[in-house]
């Protein structure tokens, strides 16, 4: 059976926020980091990430996002940072300063019911967070570490979102291609 590559997450739609964080990431290349970019069409928020799961799960967790329930989402994205830390930079990330605890109840509801079918815990549990580039090497590693302590406060505004949905990524040669298989609204 095949298997699909899926995540579940809260897009970034709105064109004005998708802009300050591509200026955000273009000065990361400016300061020299060896960094792959996300592209603009692809910022998410991640709530589950579920790997490579069988075809046939991909309609169970269809099935079981059905029952979710929540608020339209307001998030507010200020401050950025970096995964594992500043010192030893993997990940580089904007931060969610307003939304946290809503984010957190839909991950929360996730985790029952995709155990339920299935799909083992999340061992990293949740921590919202918007990815905006992955660090190959340590090239540069001070200067970004000066950028982002500079923009550690960086308000990069808010969206509304009415929408979670269930992503299928199909990785290529380019980056990562998303589609929606399914999408729970308010």
């Amino acid at each position: 059976m095949e298997k699909v590559r899926a995540f579940i997450a809260v897009d970034l739609e709105d064109e004005a926020l998708r802009q300050g964080i591509s200026d955000f990431q273009q000065s990361l290349i400016s300061e020299g980091a060896d960094a792959k970019l996300v592209a603009p069409q692809n910022l998410h928020l991640t709530l589950r990430f579920l790997g490579e799961i069988e075809e046939d799960a991909v309609q169970r967790v269809i099935d079981e996002m059905r029952g979710l329930s929540f608020q339209p989402l307001e998030i507010q994205f200020k401050g950025v940072g970096a995964f594992p830390s500043t010192t030893r930079i993997n990940v580089v990330w904007v931060a969610v300063s307003r939304g946290q605890d809503d984010l957190r109840e839909i991950a929360e509801a996730l985790e029952p019911k995709l155990r339920k079918i299935g799909i083992p815990s999340d061992k990293k549990g949740f921590s919202p967070h918007l990815t905006v580039a992955r660090i190959r090497s340590g090239r540069n590693r001070e200067k970004i570490t000066r950028l982002l302590s500079q923009l550690r406060e960086r308000d990069f505004g808010a969206m509304r979102s009415e929408s979670v949905r269930l992503k299928k990524s199909i990785l290529t040669p380019d980056g990562p291609a998303y589609s929606t298989i399914f999408e729970v609204r308010p």
